[in-house]
This record gives structure tokens, C-alpha cells and sequence, in this order.
């Protein structure tokens, strides 16, 4: 049995990929596990994370979710956090059960390599920990995430971890030429692997409207049976008719944030394609606006937040694949078939 580490930085896809290998692997007849040492919190109080409830029941496991996912930390996690020794041991026990009886256990890395580092339980302590070999996952925002990539593998492998490769992942269509002739030689110039690329599928790398409304709260006006929209752009509407209506008929699948009071922006919106309309300042909109969502099927959300807020809320949220989306995990692992080298990953574990 040997274990496979996961990482990568925030909304790199780490758990799209895991899910795509884990069902790939199962396929080719392995018993397959999943292990996520460093759950995300918001709060103190949040028990569950949401990728290790995907992948229990994914993968079938008969796993409390305690042992799929031992510890939680969220931003603040020093304030009242167990000592150090006492979280080692919760992962150990807990990676020993997943282990139990299997062929491949998963790790999901938290969601930056350094996470947790202030108290020796970082991405390097933990593979060394369970002795997995390592594939990190790129994503690419600018030529600073190539730099980021070389300088995680050679701290890697400085730590004699094996790292098995790379994996561009997500990588939307205007960096897909630039990433397969220029990032990806550079990293190999450098002697690091890449595995594959994996271009961006808003299917499973945009969030839901639900996501934004669970993260927004709010009050939902209309289209409570369309919150499975996805998001792919986010436009606010805080201009003129004249200069939003260029923006508003230019993207795709987007969510329109405007005031509530601004009946024209709304109205405008909803002739192009949005996926939702968020209203700020708790200003509730005329009622043309309404019925015209109605019509279009289109989610109102109206929160009390100033736009500003809005949108650094709006930030911080990402996909969260759900155990119901059929559809995004066959696509995990249409996306890993397609455009990883699996078999190489593979070839490593058994």
C-alpha cells in the first residue's frame, strides 16, 4: 500500500483531481481510501469539511468523518487549538484507518502547502509522516505561479520527498498555448515533471449560485430552483446604463452586482446571460425587476452589504464538488483520462 500527497495552492483543484484519480483507480480495480489531515474551518465550531464528505461517499468508505478528516483549522486556528503532539496523534490514528485494508490511500492537502506550519504539520512533515509521494497541482494565474511551482519542488525534493510530478490543472483557454509552450518547458528545464493540463471546465471549477448564497446569506427573491447555475464571471453594476450594457452582453454565465434601486442595470442584465443578481445595501428592487427574474429564471439574492464587502465576499468563495453532482464527477474523470498521465501516477503506487 502506498499513499499518493495531493497539493497545491488555494483553488488549484485539488480535490477535481482527486476525485478524477480515485474513481480512475477504482475502475482499474483498486481499493482506494481518501485521507484529508487539514480540513478547512471558517470557525471554531465547523466540524465538517465538505471535500472529505465528497470523497466519503464517493469512495464508499465506512469511515466516520472525524477519521477522513482529523483535524480542522480555519484562519484563527491557534486560538484554542490542541498542542501539537495532540494533533500528530489524531492524524496518525486517523491515517492508520483509512489505511486499513486498502490498495491507494489519497491525501488532500490543505488548502496552501505551508498551512499549519507553526506547529510542525505542514504539507513536507506530513507526506514525510506517511511516506506518499508527491504531485502538485499548478494553478495558473501569471508567470509568478511557474516561479511558485519550481521553488515548492525543489523545497520538496530537498526534503527527499518523491515527487512524482505536475499537474497544470483548471487552465483557462487564453494560457492554454503559453502554459504547454513555455510553463511547462521551463519546469522541466528545471527537472520537474508535468503529468498534464488540464484545461479549465466551469463545470467543475466555477462555484454554484448556491455556494455564493450560503456564503452571502441574504434574503432569495426569485429562482430558488436555479441556484445549480454556475459562475463564471462576476460584473458590477455600478455605471452608467450606456457603459454596463458593453459588459453585460460580453459575459458569460455571470453574476450582476448592483443596488437594488437600480431597475435599469437589473433589467438590462436579465436580457443577457446572468446566472444571478446580486442586490447590495438591502435596498429592495422595483417590482418589474422581480417578475422579470421570474420570467427568466434567474436567482435575486439581496444582501445588506455595501458592494465593496459584497465582492471581498465574493472572493473567498470557491467550487465545492457535492456528492449529487453526477455530472461534475464523471467530468473529474473525463479530465483526468483525457489530459493526465494517470498511468505514470500509478505506476508509482503499486
Amino acid at each position: 500500500m502506498k499513499s499518493l500527497y495531493i497539493t497545491g495552492t488555494a483553488g488549484s483543484g485539488k480535490t477535481a483531481v482527486a476525485a478524477g484519480l480515485a474513481q480512475k483507480f477504482t475502475q482499474q480495480g483498486y481499493r482506494v481510501t481518501y485521507l484529508k489531515p487539514v480540513g478547512y474551518s471558517a470557525s471554531l465550531t465547523q466540524r465538517q469539511d465538505k471535500d472529505a464528505l465528497l470523497m466519503q461517499k464517493l469512495l464508499k468508505m465506512d469511515v466516520p468523518l472525524e477519521m477522513i478528516t482529523p483535524v480542522m483549522a480555519g484562519p484563527s486556528y491557534l486560538s484554542g487549538q490542541s498542542r501539537p503532539a495532540e494533533l500528530l496523534d489524531k492524524i496518525k490514528k486517523a491515517y492508520e484507518t483509512v489505511a486499513e485494508k486498502t490498495d491507494i490511500v489519497i491525501i488532500g492537502g490543505a488548502p496552501r502547502p505551508h498551512v499549519l506550519s507553526s506547529v510542525g504539520l505542514d504539507t513536507v512533515k506530513l507526506a514525510e509522516l506517511f511516506g506518499a509521494a508527491v504531485v502538485y497541482l499548478i494553478k495558473i494565474d501569471n508567470d509568478y505561479s511557474v516561479d511558485m511551482a519550481v521553488f515548492i519542488n525543489n523545497y520538496l525534493k530537498k526534503h527527499g520527498l518523491e515527487v512524482i510530478g505536475n499537474i497544470f490543472n483548471q487552465v483557462s483557454r487564453p494560457l492554454l498555448a503559453k502554459t504547454e509552450g513555455i510553463y511547462r518547458h521551463l519546469l522541466e528545464q528545471q527537472g520537474h515533471r508535468t503529468l498534464g493540463i488540464i484545461p479549465r471546465n466551469p463545470e467543475i471549477a466555477s462555484p454554484t449560485v448556491a455556494e455564493y448564497l450560503e456564503a452571502l446569506g441574504g434574503e432569495l427573491l426569485s429562482g430558488d430552483d436555479r441556484l445549480d447555475r454556475i459562475v463564471e464571471d462576476v460584473i458590477i453594476g455600478a455605471m452608467t446604463l450606456e457603459s454596463a450594457l458593453g459588459y453585460l452582453r460580453r459575459a458569460p454565465n455571470k453574476a450582476v452586482i448592483t443596488g437594488g434601486d437600480r431597475a435599469d442595470i437589473c433589467l438590462a442584465a436579465l436580457e443577457t446571460s446572468t446566472s444571478a443578481l446580486i442586490l447590495t445595501g438591502g435596498l429592495y428592487p422595483d417590482v418589474k425587476v422581480i417578475a422579470r427574474a421570474e420570467e427568466k429564471g434567474v436567482p435575486v439574492i439581496l444582501v445588506h452589504y455595501d458592494t465593496y464587502t459584497t465582492l471581498e465576499k465574493f472572493s473567498e468563495v470557491s467550487r465545492h464538488l457535492r456528492p449529487e453532482d453526477e455530472k461534475s464527477l464523471r467530468l473529474t474523470l473525463q479530465s483526468i483520462e483525457q489530459h493526465c498521465q494517470w498511468q505514470a501516477i500509478l505506476e508509482k503506487l503499486i
